[in-house]
């Protein structure tokens, strides 16, 4: 079924942002360049970042930040086998980056309560060969970040935050994706902010943003600090074309860059109408008779201030009928999914590729059989277009 009146995303883009794109369409530069590079600083003076590099997606972000972390040219890299720590409820490229570059991912169970990692039971999992955590920031949520840091410095563990559903979120009013040695966002059509397709990655130091840099472009030399050095090694070989390091190609287009760096100047202003369409929509839901008791919403975990992706719903009937309950949500016009995978232990990939021990998830479980989640419009939302919302649920359950 495709014709939804409440899809999980509507479409993004507002005529200035096609206007962006079509300034780019005109002066015929569309591979990288002055718009990307604008877009990166403008990015790192909004989150008060170090260093950003955009690329393509989300995903390529998350592969940059773990194959960083194992680059030859890294001091404190680290080695095939040791241990990064991953919530169940992950999506898949953020899991299988860790794999790619020779780790050893440890699943660890979710807080049932904020959707995100258990800090309480990562302590359990931490061996001599755990080195990192890679938080999911689920849903515009996230842990408790004060547990986390306490843990990272206690462990001495590097962390990565992949902030991809929460851009715009703070903890404790700082941003999340500004805690971690990196960070990844997904400017994915239906994240807070769109570029059509593109991400970014934020890093702390000047060593991994030189190494981000080549690895994004071919493990090129051009454009980073190693340029001169390798040159001065090297100067049978044409400056332009000395390629050093391992690499992919994971640029962006201007397009996109001018279409997200135009869209990150309203972020507020679509974190506000979420916030404000996503309270109309819970209150007028608790509120209506027929729904009491039946369902029930999640909420921020506490000193967080949210940019919220989505409304995640938690089903009060019994489990079994949550089938029943989705199939007639999208009959009357509902979009719905799963929260981000469910239990990713779980899906034929882990099991193909043997990540799927013997042990349980129980919380990522029930999150995953007792709920799903709704998309949140950017637009402000009517009362006629809540009161259908409404009466589909009410025909739903």
């Amino acid at each position: 079924m495709t014709n939804f009146f409440y899809p999980l995303v509507e479409n993004p883009y507002s005529d200035a942002d096609i206007k962006e794109a079509i300034k780019v369409l005109k002066s015929k530069q569309l591979t990288i360049s002055s718009r990307t590079k604008n877009f990166e600083k403008y990015f790192t003076k909004k989150f008060n970042s170090k260093f950003s590099v955009m690329v393509n997606s989300g995903s390529s972000a998350n592969l940059l930040a773990l194959q960083c972390l194992i680059n030859p040219y890294r001091k404190n890299r680290l080695k095939p086998g040791d241990e990064v720590i991953i919530p169940t409820l992950c999506w898949s490229t953020s899991l299988w980056p860790i794999i790619q570059s020779g780790l050893t991912p440890i699943f660890i169970d979710i807080n049932q309560n904020t959707l995100n990692i258990d800090e309480n039971e990562i302590i359990k999992k931490i061996s001599k060969k755990t080195k990192a955590i890679l938080l999911v920031h689920v849903l515009g949520n996230s842990c408790d970040m004060d547990k986390i840091l306490k843990i990272k410095k206690k462990y001495n563990l590097i962390l990565i935050e992949d902030t991809c559903e929460s851009i715009g979120s703070r903890f404790n009013k700082k941003y999340l994706g500004t805690f971690g040695e990196f960070s990844s966002f997904s400017f994915y059509s239906s994240h807070q902010i769109s570029s059509g397709e593109g991400g970014m990655i934020c890093c702390k130091n000047k060593e991994d943003y030189d190494i981000i840099l080549s690895l994004r472009s071919h493990g090129w030399s051009r454009g980073t600090s190693f340029e001169s050095k390798i040159y001065k090694k090297n100067k049978n070989l044409d400056k332009k074309f000395i390629f050093f390091n391992s690499g992919y190609n994971l640029r962006p287009t201007e397009i996109s860059a001018a279409i997200g760096h135009n869209q990150l100047k309203k972020l507020n202003q679509f974190i506000k109408i979420r916030k404000i369409n996503r309270l109309k929509i819970i209150q007028r839901i608790k509120n209506n008779f027929n729904l009491k008791n039946k369902i029930d919403f999640f909420y921020e975990n506490k000193n967080v201030n949210p940019s919220w992706f989505g409304i995640p719903i938690k089903i009060l009937k019994k489990i079994k009928e949550k089938k029943k309950i989705l199939y007639n949500l999208e009959k009357n016009g509902v979009e719905t999914r799963p929260i981000i995978s469910g239990n990713f232990a779980k899906q034929p990939a882990s099991i193909k590729y043997k990540l799927s021990l013997k042990r349980k998830f129980p919380m990522t479980d029930k999150v995953y059989n007792s709920s799903f989640f709704i998309g949140l419009p950017t637009k402000k939302i009517t009362d006629k277009y809540l009161n259908k919302l409404v009466k589909a649920f009410e025909k739903s359950i």
